[in-house]
């Protein structure tokens, strides 16, 4: 009987590739189902790929066959680790497969916020020229950056503002501060403290509880004014209203943002008529090569538990590898 796998939106051809291999694979297709559609094809699935989709307590009652939840992506949220543990269900990510594409664009935020990139496309193209008043550009160079979460993503971005000539101090509990360190950065053990000196921050945490509103109104009162804030990590770990006060009030030079509160935002958020701020759509790890990359790890996951191999490197619950 072959093993069927319940993708939940298209995937990129490089990840259908491994799963085309295969011919005891039964492959369903959905496209960003409603919850209902979700539980129905779970419930005969012996595997599933997910982008946002929940696997919660809910869903996995109706799942009788599920032997593994594989994730098009490194976070998850979305899913209830503890629950999948209990019955046994590896939960797996492509750990490695985005990181360099989501520093990138977080550079590319960072970049964008301080020579006000957007603005002055805007300006140009309503048939402007010279650039009009307001918050003037800023050079990276010189100015110091607190890069919050040391992960793969994280400690990319900071090596990529060291060549930017910025100083660079890394905040991350999970590291040694000796560690940090050793890599040539300066390790920060309190936030409000190393938000008091940033000049900008950036965001590469997963989101927990402990990481809620980690930016809240007290941060941004800590925070150094006319300082530049980038998330590409989880839009909770800023605090919406907090962030809205801070950029009306100037108490940050811009913010560019990859991820926000609630995802998909209405087009009525307050954020979004506030000029000092550049937003994506949450694609930081779009780019066709990082597509291609999560893809073809997302499936090879699935394939590898089927085949009984549980590879830890990529397991969040990791104690049910073997």
């Amino acid at each position: 009987m072959p093993h069927r796998i319940l993708l939940c939106r298209t995937l990129h051809p490089a990840g259908m590739a491994v799963l085309n291999e295969r011919e005891d694979l039964d492959i369903v297709a959905l496209h960003d189902p409603p919850v209902a559609e979700f539980h129905q094809h779970l419930s005969s699935a012996d595997a599933v790929l997910c982008w946002l989709e929940r696997v919660d307590e809910a869903a996995l009652a109706v799942a009788p066959r599920l032997k593994v939840v594989s994730r098009y992506g490194v976070g998850f949220d979305t899913v209830d680790i503890p629950a999948c543990t209990a019955r046994d269900i590896p939960v797996m990510v492509v750990n490695g497969a985005n990181d360099l594409s989501v520093a990138e664009h977080a550079m590319m935020l960072m970049l964008a916020v301080a020579r006000r990139a957007i603005d002055a496309d805007r300006h140009v193209k309503q048939g402007g020229w010279w650039f009009p008043q307001g918050p003037g550009m800023v050079d990276l160079a010189g100015r110091s950056v607190l890069v919050v979460g040391y992960g793969r993503i994280g400690s990319r971005v900071a090596s990529y503002c060291r060549a930017f000539q910025m100083k660079v101090m890394v905040m991350d509990p999970g590291f040694h501060p000796a560690r940090i360190a050793a890599d040539g950065f300066t390790p920060v053990r309190n936030l409000h403290e190393g938000l008091a000196e940033a000049d900008v921050v950036t965001l590469h945490c997963p989101l927990s509880p402990a990481t809620h509103h980690l930016l809240d109104a007290a941060a941004f009162a800590a925070l150094k004014p006319g300082a530049i804030l980038v998330n590409t990590a989880r839009g909770p770990l800023v605090a919406q209203d907090a962030l809205a006060a801070a950029l009306r009030g100037g108490r940050l030079h811009g913010a560019g943002l990859d991820v926000l509160e609630v995802e998909p935002s209405s087009p009525d958020n307050p954020l979004f008529k506030l000029p000092n701020l550049v937003v994506s759509p949450h694609n930081a790890a779009s780019t066709e090569e990082g597509l291609a990359r999560m893809a073809r790890q997302a499936a090879q996951n699935i394939v590898d538990v089927l085949d009984g191999r549980r590879d830890a490197a990529f397991m969040v619950n990791a104690e049910l590898a073997r």
